[in-house]
């Protein structure tokens, strides 16, 4: 009789130790690259501080710097997430709904500055959600450039987006109902 018990183990030993070097090697890679892309990030943001502060009243060009301090501010929470997960906790707070769909709004008008107009429909009953709000800004953000990617009307100028915010009730998510939940379609 023969137990193949030993062999069966030193593979699984084996393994599992070439997933921790991959681990510890991906680890390292992604250290190095969080503090490549830190570096420029403190460059743009400061860059755009000193712009704001030599346009001096002229707000439909501080808009723009805005979205480049605030989108700077939201990549450098998201490569200290990267560097120190377990530091970094996603925090979950009350978020307004509007103040997420509006910084969207700008940041894709600075991204698509002809061509396309994003309409706001919005409920202004829509109560806060809990959530962490720069993934919702994320999320939504990717969503809304999916969007603008995919509207060729862009080049001809008449491109549209409508951002609209409801409240539906007593729907259904997974197995659970819930009483009031948000319906934020992107038309």
């Amino acid at each position: 009789m023969f137990e193949l018990f030993e062999n069966e183990r030193h593979l699984r030993t084996d393994r599992e130790e070439r997933i921790h070097d991959l681990t510890a090697v991906n680890k390292q890679l992604i250290r190095n690259l969080a503090h490549e892309i830190k570096n420029p990030l403190g460059g743009i943001r400061g860059a755009a501080q000193l712009l704001e502060f030599e346009l001096g009243e002229c707000d439909e060009l501080r808009e723009y710097t805005q979205v480049i301090i605030k989108e700077s501010d939201r990549l450098q929470t998201l490569v200290d997430r990267l560097l120190e997960p377990h530091r970094y906790p996603h925090i979950v707070g009350d978020v307004n709904i509007h103040e997420v769909c509006e910084r969207v709004r700008a940041v894709i008008l600075a991204e698509f500055p002809r061509g396309l107009t994003i309409e706001r429909d919005y409920d202004v009953s829509v109560p806060d959600l809990r959530g962490d709000k720069e993934q919702l800004i994320q999320a939504l953000l990717n969503i809304v450039r999916n969007a603008a990617a995919l509207k060729e009307r862009i080049s001809a100028g008449d491109a549209k987006i409508e951002l609209r915010t409801r409240i539906a009730r007593k729907v259904m998510i997974g197995k659970h109902l819930h009483k009031l939940a948000l319906n934020l379609p992107i038309l």
